[in-house]
């Protein structure tokens, strides 16, 4: 049997390609398909998408949600869209702040006594730069691992601990520096305050507000409700690995949800136009720290939300990635124009290493935000790759 690397990433979906030259934006129409057509030329099984501009919205899908049988992806599929929840859990906390219940600059210990960490306050776990380690590296940490956890239950004290007892990546405010353990431990505050479940306060807050239908948090239930793609990760001798049915309490508030590229849309024009968050308390959401310490018109992390530049200036969203299923949902400042998008095969390329499926997704990412000018690439970054390796 062969043995090769690919580097996991666990924490979100893709590279964020940093793009230069701003020019006026113009949203492109009509031209989804081909640009998804263009995602599984380079390699894809299956992508879907809906993009909006205004009140217009288009929905398509490229490629196949099954490999052995040749079903076909179709838009309105159901996934699992990972990290995009730390959106989620992050804005019931500043909904939370608002009502007078929670301070972001409290140390965490205030409400978490039994996982105070010294110098961490609630806005460090949000905008990720606490210090505190990933727990994931942890208990993915071979690929025999994936298979063990399919139907094994985490708790959320559990994961919390486990990160804890890493090493730390920094001192409290230092750096930026992505952890899923951050959003385990808001998740616990969030619950700790309100005495109800995350996914009870999603739920009430968000979801039933909103409409959004096919969005959910299955806890640990295995199966997704609802048509929806196969979730790949090339395995042993070419195989693509199914990992779809899944237990994935191991995520939690950190990247649980299950939903639609629709119900994505709605959801961040909701927020960036001032529906879920009074403004500023929005404006504390996107304060940034900025990717790159010396240029952060490139954009950066705020709470729960992150910017990212593309040729017509910022963009705003968040990305998820958990086993097998990917997606991107940016947005134009004003909440008009939209883009989201979402694969079923993720752990196919190792960082620094050609990736046409990344390219192509940015191109279409650009070009449907920001109109059909060409992208030129000014460099990347990968915020959110963890750098564990899982070998086979």
């Amino acid at each position: 049997m062969s043995r090769r690397t690919v580097h996991a990433a666990f924490g979100a979906a893709v590279a964020l390609v940093l793009l230069a030259g701003a020019v006026p934006a113009q949203a492109a129409t009509g031209t989804l398909r081909p640009q998804l057509e263009a995602i599984t030329a380079a390699g894809m099984p299956g992508v879907f998408a809906q993009a909006a501009d205004g009140r217009r919205r288009e929905s398509a899908a490229a490629g196949v949600a099954d490999v052995t049988t040749g079903a076909p992806t179709t838009p309105g599929m159901r996934h699992r869209v990972g990290s995009i929840t730390k959106t989620f859990t992050a804005t019931v906390l500043l909904q939370l702040v608002g009502e007078g219940r929670l301070r972001l600059d409290a140390p965490i210990g205030r409400y978490l006594p039994d996982h105070a960490a010294a110098g961490v306050t609630v806005r460090m776990l949000l905008n990720h730069t606490s210090g505190i380690a990933d727990y994931d590296h942890v208990i993915f940490a071979t690929d025999t691992s994936l298979e063990e956890n399919r139907h094994r239950t985490f708790t959320p004290a559990e994961l919390a601990a486990i990160g804890l007892e890493q090493p730390r990546t920094g001192e409290p405010g230092a750096a930026w520096s992505y952890s899923n353990t951050n959003y385990i431990l808001a998740g616990m505050i969030l619950e700790r305050i309100t005495g109800r479940t995350v996914a009870h306060e999603i739920d009430k807050r968000i979801i039933r507000p909103l409409g959004l239908r096919h969005t959910y948090l299955p806890g640990t239930g295995t199966r997704i409700h609802g048509p929806h793609a196969a979730a790949y990760i090339p395995w042993y001798e070419g195989v693509l690995a199914d990992f779809a049915e899944y237990n994935m309490s191991w995520a939690w508030a950190a990247g649980e949800l299950v939903s639609t590229t629709g119900d994505l849309n709605t959801f961040y024009r909701a927020l960036l136009t001032g529906r879920l968050l009074r403004p500023a308390l929005l404006a504390q959401m996107q304060t940034t720290v900025p990717w790159v310490p010396d240029a952060p018109e490139y954009g950066g992390y705020g709470l729960g939300l992150y910017s990212n530049a593309l040729s017509c200036g910022l963009v705003w969203g968040h990305d998820g990635l958990v086993l097998g299923h990917s997606t991107i949902s940016w947005h134009t400042p004003d909440g008009r124009r939209q883009v989201t998008v979402a694969q079923n095969m993720t752990h196919y390329v190792a960082p620094g290493q050609p990736d046409p499926i990344t390219d192509a997704t940015i191109e279409m990412m650009n070009a449907q935000l920001c109109g059909e000018q060409p992208a030129t690439a000014r460099t990347a970054v990968r915020p959110h790759l963890a750098d564990q390796a899982v070998r086979r």
